[in-house]
């Protein structure tokens, strides 16, 4: 996923209001959050509608439903959420006669607000497929949610302007060496023929998720990890200090100045890394389509290195956020249909192949595809040798304010009009003041 998406990854939060709407909007619609899941309505009689999460895999999934209905006769329908609107357009959606009948959340957090929206899919058949039962997302002895792709990040680099400064992916196995090497490319910028050693941090929103949701997963799990915790209401802010090292790393020996941040985007990252006018992109497997114009032999991803104890030792940042639900609210025909499309999707030959090839999955299902995405196989690379994934903890993070709150002051910061004081009261103060609203 790319995330010029949402938060990429950002749809959390959901206000009283929006709720008491959706709850109103519902009255009168077939089924309910316990309705069987392995559906008793007449799929020819029905239809899908996917509000789908993912804006670069909008071609990929609009060609899948046009192959299914010339293929079965049954309208399936694509809408795509543009980027960081995937909450608003799904409460927006939800409200209306014609709603989605399948739909995704990000996770424990997301399913909180859209748990009597999601039928049981423990009946199944595509549940039935998923080739580790961990992956489905569960509540009150039901599943909720199925995980449809596993993906990882970590800071991608381009194997050819590290060579031509005369370094190599081996001499980078930390915090302190990454620094030391991105410094000394920061310096010799002119005669490298680049304009930074990292793309620029960008705070627009087609961007900041980078930073408040995935960079900012390294302090979360290493704290968490370090207590012993799957969870907390009240984060310590232990490794702080070590997000603020890889923070101030990006900004400084960055294309473009601090002060710029507030205004760049994703595109502004992507544009500069392919240009080859930075040697370091942060990014993850659903970003392979941006920068493939490369070449697979010049891309290569390292681990996100904070100065963490043992880090050497770390893998990339590999996990799933996204859970397809189906709605408990569309008729027994339409949850019929859906059912039996997204079978399609994980079992026939088109559907694979559009998962692995067309956009770049790695899924968890019995009939997946091996994707060619080299970033993919990097990650799978490293735990086969011996290295220890870092878990997705930001699907832990209360709410989508918390982290605008986090994006508003690292911009300040950036910019040199605050300190890093606000910085750490966003992250901790506002997370025990989320959680609380949330619990």
């Amino acid at each position: 996923m790319k995330a010029n998406d949402i938060s990429r990854r950002g749809f959390i939060g959901m206000g009283a209001t929006g709720l008491l709407g959706l709850a109103l909007a519902g009255c009168g619609k077939s089924g309910d959050a316990g309705s069987a899941s392995s559906g008793s309505g007449d799929a020819k009689k029905g239809s899908v509608y996917y509000l789908n999460f993912k804006p670069e895999a909008d071609e990929q999934w609009q060609a899948l439903a046009k192959a299914y209905t010339e293929e079965t006769g049954i309208p399936v329908s694509v809408v795509t959420a543009a980027s960081d609107t995937y909450e608003e357009k799904l409460q927006s959606e939800m409200s209306k006669s014609s709603a989605p009948t399948l739909f995704q959340v990000n996770g424990p957090v997301g399913l909180q607000n859209w748990k009597d929206y999601c039928i049981d899919l423990s009946g199944s058949q595509v549940y039935g497929e998923l080739s580790n039962p961990a992956l489905a997302l569960k509540a009150d002895g039901k599943v909720y949610g199925i995980d449809y792709v596993e993906e990882d990040y970590g800071i991608i680099y381009n194997k050819e302007l590290l060579q031509k400064a005369g370094y190599s992916e081996a001499d980078i196995t930390s915090f302190a060496s990454l620094k030391k090497i991105a410094d000394d490319i920061q310096a010799r910028r002119d005669e490298l023929g680049v304009k930074g050693a990292f793309t620029s941090a960008g705070m627009d929103s087609s961007s900041n998720w980078r930073y408040t949701t995935h960079l900012a997963n390294m302090p979360i799990y290493y704290e968490l990890k370090a207590d012993g915790e799957e969870d907390t209401d009240a984060i310590k802010g232990t490794y702080l200090p070590n997000y603020k090292d890889i923070f101030d790393l990006y900004i400084t020996d960055s294309t473009v100045d601090p002060a710029q941040l507030a205004s760049k985007t994703g595109d502004d990252a992507v544009n500069e890394f392919v240009n080859g006018e930075a040697v370091f992109y942060q990014n993850g497997t659903w970003s392979y389509k941006d920068v493939k114009s490369l070449g697979d032999d010049k891309l290569g991803m390292l681990p996100l290195y904070i100065g963490a104890a043992g880090e050497e030792k770390q893998g990339m940042c590999s996990g799933g956020e996204n859970y397809w639900c189906v709605n408990s609210q569309a008729s027994a025909d339409d949850q019929q249909a859906t059912f039996d499309f997204l079978y399609w999707v994980v079992t026939s030959d088109k559907g694979t192949t559009a998962l692995a090839d067309g956009m770049g999955f790695t899924c968890p299902f019995n009939s997946a595809k091996e994707t060619a995405n080299p970033f993919a196989k990097i990650a799978k690379k490293a735990v086969e040798d011996g290295k220890e994934p870092v878990t997705w903890a930001f699907v832990h993070i209360p709410s989508e304010e918390w982290k605008k709150g986090l994006s508003s002051a690292l911009t300040a910061y950036a910019a040199g009009t605050a300190g890093w004081d606000g910085v750490q009261a966003a992250f901790v103060d506002g997370w025990a003041r989320e959680k609380a609203a949330t619990a």
